[in-house]
């Protein structure tokens, strides 16, 4: 059986581009990913078979950021705040339900 390590993988981009151009580091994207983090390891669903967040250079999505993807299902989210990111959490990484307010088309 061919399945991946983790069973979520996100990647919050976290790119800073040059003063004035939009990028997801302008909407406290690191911030953002540090706090699903600890969200993360608090409800204990760290780890190899649960999630592992990681940061990414540029996505190419900054039109449409901050952004982050969770594989393997290449779901694209955008976000504005935490309860944004509890949302994906509670939905996304502990149910297994996107989140179709927050996701983005691909």
């Amino acid at each position: 059986m061919n399945h991946s390590y983790y069973r979520y993988h996100v990647f919050f981009c976290i790119n800073q581009r040059k003063t004035g151009e939009q990028c997801c580091q302008n909407h406290d994207a690191a911030a953002m990913r540090d706090y699903l983090k600890k969200r993360t390891k608090e409800l204990n669903i760290v780890g190899r078979d649960a999630v592992r967040a990681n940061t990414a250079g540029c996505m190419d999505r900054c039109d449409a950021g901050p952004v982050l993807v969770i594989y393997p299902e290449a779901i694209w989210y955008t976000f504005v705040d935490k309860s944004d990111i509890d949302e994906i959490i509670e939905e996304h990484l502990l149910h297994g339900r996107i989140v179709e307010r927050l996701k983005i088309d691909v």
